[in-house]
């Protein structure tokens, strides 16, 4: 999974999306002027690949790439704090209208929701997550789940087994979580374990926790086959975080972190900010004849609502339930 360069697609954007190896795009806020100009992005970029998974992060909060003419949707922490009783509606609805407007623009999947936990530690996290516990966040991260699937989104969890204990922010640094497996597996690794047969993708962090293995989880089989396939029996897709990151960097160069990206079980690789980095990605997995995975197909959109959704009851009853709850 690629990313492109700006509101339209130039030369070099449409030569690296012919490439067989791209399996999907993600966008950015550099890509976002308007839900009218992202339709017709997507529309441009379906007319070259129309197999492309088009993603996005419309978390809410400080995490959302669209801003213009869309909800300004809540940080997800604030659902658990201001929804009370509520919460669980709230979070659905929430979902629900993300993913309307997203698929309103023809966007596949926004990879959420967020299933870390907020130990009140990662400044990377904090009002991202649902909550501090793990009931709480499952429960929750439940709801959302239903939301977004509801629309016609998939669902993606991430950072599984969770980013909320290690303080260092992974796009910088390579964070470390020195905790003991049986401390993470009863807190962080909670909501993973109950929403696993649930979710349709997975993205796991790139964090060590020595106590478990000495690779960052995305790297590592302990985490992803013996943990997440075979004990939690997760069947969809298994994303990796962007190999650009500094916290992908511990298994050396990009060649190598492809290398461990596949080995570990990684389904589809994201390389974005760095056109370099991905056309060196792309050289090495053509050497490497990498194929899409069957299952990748279940990211795709159910369906692609038309531009006058906000007609709908749905819509008004959702938006009306959320403004009294003043999350927005």
């Amino acid at each position: 999974m690629v990313d492109v360069a700006g509101h339209w697609l130039d030369s070099a954007d449409r030569h690296l999306l012919r490439q067989p190896e791209v399996g999907g795009l993600i966008l950015f806020a550099r890509n976002t002027e308007s839900p009218a100009q992202v339709r017709e992005l997507v529309r441009s970029i379906r007319a070259l690949r129309p197999d492309l998974l088009i993603a996005i992060d419309q978390e809410g909060g400080r995490v959302q790439r669209l801003r213009k003419d869309v909800l300004r949707l809540p940080p997800l922490r604030d659902i658990g704090i201001k929804a009370g009783a509520q919460a669980a509606d709230a979070a659905r609805g929430a979902a629900w209208l993300m993913a309307t407007e997203m698929l309103a623009c023809g966007i596949d999947i926004s990879f959420a929701p967020v299933l870390d936990l907020d130990h009140g530690r990662s400044e990377v996290i904090g009002n991202r997550s649902l909550g501090g516990d793990g009931q709480t966040v499952s429960y929750l991260g439940g709801a959302y789940i239903e939301g977004l699937q509801r629309a016609g989104m998939a669902a993606t969890g991430k950072h599984f087994p969770g980013h909320g204990w290690a303080e260092a922010d992974s796009h910088t640094d390579l964070p470390v979580d020195e905790r003991s497996e049986a401390d993470i597996r009863s807190t962080d690794l909670v909501p993973f374990a109950a929403l696993a047969p649930v979710l349709d993708g997975i993205m796991p962090a790139h964090v060590v926790y020595p106590a478990v293995d000495s690779l960052p989880a995305g790297f590592s089989r302990r985490w992803l086959q013996q943990i997440l396939r075979d004990e939690l029996g997760f069947s969809g897709v298994i994303f990796s975080d962007d190999l650009t990151m500094a916290g992908a960097h511990a298994v050396g160069g990009m060649s190598d972190r492809v290398d461990a990206a596949l080995a570990s079980g990684c389904d589809m690789l994201l390389i974005c900010n760095d056109r370099g980095a991905a056309e060196e990605a792309l050289m090495h997995s053509q050497k490497l004849g990498m194929t899409a995975p069957g299952h990748l197909g279940r990211m795709l959109a159910r369906a692609y609502p038309g531009i006058d959704y906000k007609a709908s009851p749905t819509w008004r009853e959702t938006v009306s339930l959320l403004t009294r709850l003043e999350l927005l």
